[in-house]
């Protein structure tokens, strides 16, 4: 009869995995772990790369966002790191391995404690006080420089620069990569937040790495052009640009299109009306005065030639990111109509030339009054080498305009870490709950990024480890792992600087993933949906 009295209650549809408890929440660690097993060597100077082929494409990178994102992780738990490592892409530009690496450790080491039935909420606790002592104590150490003084500023500019491509495919091109990346960022409007949408990256196949460029203005890459294009000057000083949403050449009739005429000459009259739009449109321009135009749409060969008898250049299908960046850097107005050509909406610039770079032709921009922006041409060799050239570089500029934001760094090579290892276990030993043996494991779980830059640099980590915790005992706040010695160093002394923005957002961003996992107490995952001859079984009026 009991049965009867308590009838079995079907909340979930048929098919429904449900796991929960102490189990699915190992599970989901070990999960993250097997993430960050796969992403971990390429952390440091010596980290290792990663092929991936995606279909046809293959990628060769050590960037933690890159690989993770490339990975296509599906398992709910492990997405979080995914997330983080992007948030710390988008956010600092560099230590998406680093961030990925930390929640990993934390996670691991809370482990023992979860199987030995500490509640979740302990361990979130114990993790949010952790995380906010060690926040307060990077604001404490950081070595802040006076922007004032131009010279160490920019000097500080360049050894953070330096140290982001220290672990990068290009190294060893980092003095040449770390002044460019100085030179881009500086010479943005300091004044209006640094856009990174005003730094341009082209590239272009061919040459050596060292043959790359910057351009202090807006270049890109010569759009495709009719016959007559050739016979336009293609350099201009002081010249003034129109900057067009309109297309410049005749429509061919839609198919279906019926026009009934009476009389044959009333057809050349459509003609001639057709033409007679299109040469308004024309005059208006040579009118205004502009000696380039740019258009996001077609300029045909009509336009091409008349423009060219009138020593006027004009590009059309330009990249709408292109024409924005000319538009903001030459102070024009991109226009939809013509009817109001005048003077207050055109660009200008310095000069304006046709440059070729390899086997491609650029249209360069310089002398931009208005806003400034940069433009990096990068050459090489293979396309792959190509492509992780501009991910380090974009790394190395999000490092510059953080530090020029922010203008405090912090010793890198481990060294921070190590002294917060060192500062969370002393704090840790005035603790009498539960929460010394959680605040003890996140100062542990420091220890991870030296100790990973060692075994990736081929050293005994072991010994390097030990030697660290010595030098931090003893004072010396900024001692890390010395990866041209095989030992320890005044990271700070040896130019190994990291902003202390970089250091803040990975702790923050590694210990809320960390919380997320734990804080899961049930993983539900419903079936597929069926297909639609199941739909009509279930619904037939449907």
């Amino acid at each position: 009869m009991s049965h009867l009295l308590n009838p079995r209650i079907v909340l979930l549809k048929e098919g429904t995995d449900t796991s929960q408890g102490k189990g699915q929440l190992l599970s989901n660690i070990s999960a993250c772990q097997a993430v960050v097993d796969i992403v971990k060597t390429t952390l440091g100077p010596r980290g290792m790369d990663k092929l991936i082929q995606v279909g046809n494409k293959v990628t060769i990178s050590n960037d933690g966002a890159t690989v993770i994102s490339l990975l296509d992780i599906v398992h709910p738990a492990a997405s979080t790191l995914v997330d983080i490592a992007k948030s710390q892409d988008e956010m600092v530009g560099d230590g998406t391995t680093s961030v990925v690496v930390l929640a990993g450790e934390l996670l691991k080491n809370v482990k023992p404690f979860v199987e030995d039935g500490v509640h979740p909420q302990i361990l979130i606790k114990g993790f949010k006080t952790a995380s906010a002592m060690a926040l307060k104590k990077i604001d404490e150490l950081a070595v802040r420089v006076d922007k004032k003084d131009s010279e160490k500023f920019q000097e500080l500019l360049l050894r953070c620069a330096k140290t982001a491509l220290n672990s990068k495919l290009i190294a060893k091109q980092k003095d040449f990569f770390g002044k460019m990346a100085v030179d881009a960022i500086m010479h943005l409007d300091q004044e209006i937040s640094l856009d990174l949408n005003m730094v341009g990256i082209k590239r272009v196949p061919g040459g050596s790495t060292t043959d790359s460029f910057l351009v202090k203005g807006v270049a890109f890459k010569k759009t495709f052009s009719y016959a007559g294009f050739e016979q336009a000057p293609k350099y201009f000083k002081d010249p003034k640009i129109c900057l067009l949403n309109v297309e410049l050449e005749l429509k061919s009739e839609s198919s279906n299109a019926e026009i009934r005429i009476k009389d044959p000459k009333q057809y050349q009259s459509i003609v001639d009306a057709e033409w007679k739009i299109i040469y308004d449109k024309l005059a208006a321009i040579v009118k205004s005065g502009a000696n380039i135009v740019l258009s996001k749409l077609p300029i045909g060969d009509l336009a091409t030639q008349y423009f060219a008898d009138r020593k006027i250049f004009c590009a059309g299908r330009v990249e709408a990111s292109d024409l924005d960046r000319v538009a903001k850097a030459t102070g024009g107005m991109v226009q939809t109509s013509l009817n109001d050509l005048n003077d207050d909406i055109l660009g200008r610039c310095g000069t304006f030339e046709e440059r070729q770079v390899g086997s491609e032709r650029f249209n360069v921009f310089k002398g931009c009054p208005d806003s400034k922006t940069t433009t990096i041409i990068l050459r090489g060799g293979a396309e792959q080498f190509i492509a992780e050239t501009e991910r380090s570089l974009h790394d190395a500029l999000m490092i510059v305009k953080r530090t020029v934001e922010n203008a405090s760094v912090v010793g890198g090579g481990g060294a921070i870490e190590m002294e917060l290892s060192k500062h969370l276990r002393d704090y840790s030993q005035t603790v009498d709950t539960k929460q010394q043996l959680i605040i003890r494991s996140f100062a542990k779980s420091f220890e991870v990024i030296p100790r990973q830059i060692a075994d990736n640099a081929g050293f005994d980590a072991t010994d390097i480890m030990n030697d660290l915790r010595t030098a931090h005992h003893q004072g010396s706040i900024w001692c890390g792992v010395d990866i041209e010695n095989e030992g320890v160093c005044d990271t700070l002394k040896s130019f190994v600087w990291e902003p202390a923005h970089n250091k803040r957002n990975a702790i923050a961003a590694a210990c809320e993933a960390a919380c997320m996992v734990l804080s899961v107490d049930e993983t539900i995952k419903n079936p597929k949906a069926g297909n639609i001859d199941d739909e009509r079984r279930i619904n037939p009026r449907g």
